[in-house]
């Protein structure tokens, strides 16, 4: 007999929970979302990533609310990373 495990989303994790612990990941800017160019950097191998500030938060992150400031133009990554999914509560842990 197989059981097969699902990963649902996490319901107990939301906007006003969320850790934003997947702001502190490398993004690499694979299509055109129209990202501004102050939040945009080049990585040593000439790739082009969100820039982050000197703690490794990613610049586009409003500190104060800890939502994206840019969120409706906001890279392809992190339209596809799920909140409550196994990608985010691998970060949270």
């Amino acid at each position: 007999m197989t059981i097969e495990v699902v990963n649902l989303p996490n319901e107990e994790i939301t906007c006003s929970t969320c850790q934003a612990n997947c702001c502190r990941l490398e993004v690499l800017l694979i299509s055109d979302t129209g990202v501004p160019e102050e939040f945009i950097a080049e990585d040593q191998w000439g790739s082009m990533t969100m820039a982050r500030l000197d703690d490794g938060w990613c610049a586009a992150l409003d500190r104060s609310t800890m939502l994206c400031s840019i969120y409706e133009k906001r890279p392809l990554i992190c339209r596809e990373f799920e909140m409550g999914g196994y990608e985010c509560l691998e970060e949270r842990d």
